[in-house]
């Protein structure tokens, strides 16, 4: 690992977020790849830190799937998984639309116009070409109707979710094709909700989370990442 790493430092941001928030865009720029080795000695001294902020950055990036904790082999920046991906959709897929049933149900005025801000914010991050903001943008959106469907532990389990599908969202966002489609997607799911037409909401929820899928699965096979991942596990 020969990539340098230089922390701005933020007074009003503690230095675990610091760090945290250095790796993970050294990963999402592709300056980590998958498979690099992540050594708590090695890059303390490369970011001029304590062991402590780094092992708590590799242990917060292993939950948004990022990272990989293998034993006694320690971490690595993780790759991308065909088992993985279905698993993890597979779950979401039926969880999504349980809550955008119950949300197109109680969703108040207010959460109303504020999914129809963050679909907003979706879009202005695509023109700006900003991916860490689409993404962050993509899940806000979907946030905005977890809440709505006002079932807290609905809510918990998909939030849960958002962090082991962070990688996928970010693949899947790579291409300026698919985000059209999101934010397609997006205006049709608030349409949807606007014109009171469920059946045209739960189809599209449905797709949106299947398209998703297919493209992922593509990248997947295009870059060879699960096989890569599985040599390295048989070393």
């Amino acid at each position: 690992m020969t990539t340098d790493f230089t922390i701005i430092f933020d007074e009003y941001m503690p230095l675990k977020e610091l760090v945290f928030t250095t790796l993970k865009k050294a990963i999402i720029k592709g300056e980590l790849q998958p498979g690099d080795r992540l050594m708590e000695l090695q890059l303390a001294e490369k970011m001029g830190v304590s062991r402590t902020p780094i092992r708590e950055a590799i242990h917060k990036l292993s939950r948004e799937g990022l990272v990989t904790l293998i034993p006694r082999k320690g971490a690595e920046v993780a790759g991308m998984s065909r088992k993985t991906l279905n698993d993890v959709l597979t779950v979401r897929k039926d969880l999504e639309i349980l809550a955008f049933r119950l949300a197109f149900e109680s969703i108040s005025k207010e959460q109303m116009e504020d999914l129809s801000r963050r679909m907003s914010a979706f879009e202005e991050a695509v023109d700006e070409d900003d991916i860490l903001k689409m993404v962050d943008a993509d899940e806000q959106f979907h946030s905005v109707i977890y809440e709505a469907a006002a079932n807290n532990k609905l809510r918990d389990i998909l939030n849960d979710l958002k962090e082991s599908m962070y990688r996928y969202r970010l693949e899947y966002l790579k291409d300026s094709a698919y985000r059209k489609r999101l934010e397609k997607e997006h205006r049709a799911l608030v349409d949807s909700i606007l014109k009171k037409d469920l059946k045209k909401g739960l189809s599209v929820a449905e797709s949106h989370i299947e398209n998703q899928k297919k493209a992922v699965l593509g990248r997947i096979d295009q870059d060879g990442s699960e096989k890569k991942r599985e040599a390295l596990y048989e070393r």
